[in-house]
């Protein structure tokens, strides 16, 4: 059974930084792409960042660009999202996903975490 859990949201002021973690079980971590998506209240999920199976590349969303850094410790089957110079925009909760496909699009994950929210605070 596959699983993957959040941790590290929280509450935290515009410019500062948060690590959000995800670690997945039940899977081959090397075998998955592994995907961050975000929902703030009234809006559609939006993409924030993925790494790719096949070759680890990594995408970032348009709005995180710059700020917001995907990173892995294959040892422990975990995935990181390292944000900085956070702003309210950014309020969110945040999920982990993975996917057998090479994708940053939501609809092609089939498995997804119960989320973690970021607030942001201005």
């Amino acid at each position: 059974q596959v699983q993957l859990v959040e941790s590290g949201g929280g509450l935290v002021q515009a410019g500062g930084s948060l690590r959000l973690s995800c670690a997945a079980s039940g899977l081959t971590f090397s075998s998955y792409s592994m995907g961050w998506f975000r929902q703030a209240p009234g809006k559609e999920r939006e993409f924030v960042a993925a790494m790719l199976w096949n070759g680890g590349y990594v995408y970032y969303g348009n709005s995180v660009k710059g700020r917001f850094t995907m990173s892995t410790d294959n040892a422990k089957n975990t995935v990181f999202l390292h944000m900085a110079t956070l702003n309210p925009e950014d309020t969110a909760v945040y999920y982990c996903a993975a996917s057998k496909v090479a994708t940053h699009q939501a609809k092609d994950y089939d498995y997804w975490g119960q989320g973690t929210q970021v607030t942001v605070s201005s």
